[in-house]
C-alpha cells in the first residue's frame, strides 16, 4: 500500500522533475487533459495553471486522497489504468513516473488511445530498460542469501519496444529520448532503504519484519562505494520520454 506522505515528502523528485515533461505537452487554455497515474496531484495542478481542464485518475486510493485533499477544487478520480471508461475524450493524456507499474501494458495503451481525440497527443515519461538494475541487483542478492527469491515487477521497456507497442495500438511517435539520469534520494542515512520502503514494498510480502530489515541493510551496503557520494545516496534512474498523437 502506497504511503502518500512519505511519497509527497521526501520523494518529491518524482513530480518535480516532470515539471520538464509539461514543456513538452505545452497544455493549451480549454483542453481536456487525462493525467494519468497522477499520484498526489502536484503535475495534475501544474497543468491546470494553463487554463486546460485536468483529470487525475490513479488506482492507489491514498494517493488520491491526498490529492483532494491538496486540491480540493479538482477532479481526481480513483481507476486501473487498464479498465477505465470514462464519458470523455481528452486532447491529451500525460502520464509521469507511473507507466512503469503497470504490467497490463497491452490494456493500458488500449485504453489511452481509446480514450484521445483523434489527433490528440499523448505525451508520457516512464522508468526504462536498466532503471534502477543496481538497486535490483543488490536486492536480488541479499534476499537469495537470506534464503528468500527475487520475483521482478516492474515494466522497464526499451525505447524500441515501447514505441512500437504504442505503433501498434494507432498512435504516431513525434519523438522519444531514453536517458540516464542519476537521482539523489533524501534520506542521508538510509536512502536506499526508504526508496524500497517507498517503492518495492511488494518485494517483502512474506518475509518476516526483522529478516526484511537485514536484507535491506545488507542490499544498501553493498552499494555504499558506488551509490554514496558527499554524504548523498543516488539512485540509477534511467527514463524513457515519448511525444505521440493518436492517428
Amino acid at each position: 500500500m502506497w504511503n502518500a506522505n512519505l511519497y509527497k515528502n521526501n520523494f518529491a523528485f518524482v513530480f518535480q522533475y516532470g515539471n520538464s515533461l509539461v514543456e513538452w505537452l505545452q497544455p493549451q487554455p480549454g483542453e481536456k487533459i487525462l493525467d494519468l497515474g497522477c499520484g498526489t496531484g502536484e503535475l495534475t495542478a501544474t497543468l491546470a495553471k494553463s487554463g486546460a481542464q485536468v483529470t487525475g485518475l490513479d488506482s492507489s486510493a491514498s494517493m488520491i486522497a491526498t490529492a483532494r485533499n491538496n486540491f480540493p477544487g479538482m477532479e481526481f478520480i480513483e481507476a486501473s489504468a487498464a479498465s477505465f471508461s470514462l464519458p470523455v475524450q481528452y486532447n491529451a493524456i500525460f502520464s509521469n513516473a507511473a507507466l512503469h507499474w503497470m504490467l497490463d501494458k497491452e490494456q493500458v495503451a488500449a485504453r489511452m488511445y481509446q480514450h484521445l481525440q483523434p489527433g490528440g497527443r499523448l505525451v508520457l515519461e516512464m522508468g526504462a530498460q536498466g532503471n534502477v538494475a543496481s538497486l535490483l541487483q543488490a536486492l536480488e542478492k541479499a534476499m537469495q542469501q537470506h534464503g528468500y527469491s527475487y520475483k521482478p515487477f516492474w515494466y522497464f521497456p526499451s525505447l524500441g519496444e515501447y514505441t512500437s507497442l504504442l505503433e501498434k495500438y494507432g498512435f504516431r511517435i513525434h519523438q522519444a529520448h531514453c536517458f540516464d539520469r542519476a537521482t539523489e534520494l533524501a534520506n542521508p542515512d538510509n536512502g536506499i532503504i526508504e526508496w524500497f520502503e517507498m517503492f518495492g514494498d511488494h518485494f517483502f510480502e512474506n518475509i518476516p519484519p526483522e529478516h526484511r530489515t537485514s536484507i535491506l541493510q545488507q542490499a544498501q551496503e553493498s552499494l555504499r562505494p558506488t551509490h554514496f557520494r558527499d554524504g548523498k545516496w543516488y539512485a540509477d534512474y534511467v527514463r524513457l520520454r515519448v511525444a505521440a498523437v493518436k492517428n
